[in-house]
């Protein structure tokens, strides 16, 4: 398994959702676009403690950004939307989520690194605001890099 595939299939199984209009496999450098969107990119990289005598575990950890214009209407109804998104994601990531066996487990509570999580903002973009919910996405790899003795 390489990682460059994890990010592939994460914007896959989001997409499965039905819940985005697009997402996208990388960080967005431009303005999102009208409806509930997501993005995908990777943030960290490490080995971890849980390693084999031959071969390193990788943490890897991906960020997964919901998208909204701020001034969406009814503007009571942006919070509940992002939220909605962020909880069928976080309970695929909480359940049996491999990426279709790419990965040993999502780290939950945060044993190797930053636990599962989502936060809230705000992203200015071309002129225009949204708001935004960025859930941390730590994925442990099993046995990715050959050690040499």
């Amino acid at each position: 398994m390489a990682l460059k595939e994890l990010i592939g299939k994460a914007v896959d199984h989001a997409l499965t959702l039905g819940v985005f209009e697009t997402v996208n496999g990388y960080e967005p450098k431009s303005a999102a676009g009208s409806g509930l969107t997501a993005a995908i990119w990777s943030q960290d990289v490490a080995p971890v403690q849980s390693s084999g005598l031959a071969s390193t575990s990788v943490r890897v950890e991906l960020s997964v950004r919901l998208f909204t214009n701020m001034l969406a209407e009814p503007q009571d109804a942006i919070d509940p939307a992002m939220l909605n998104a962020v909880d069928l994601l976080c309970a695929a990531y909480s359940g049996a989520f491999t990426l279709g066996g790419a990965i040993r487990k999502v780290d939950l509570l945060g044993s190797d690194g930053v636990a599962l999580s989502a936060k809230a903002g705000y992203v200015s973009q071309d002129g225009r605001i949204y708001r935004v919910m960025t859930i941390t996405l730590p994925l442990i790899v099993n046995d990715l890099w050959t050690q040499s003795v």
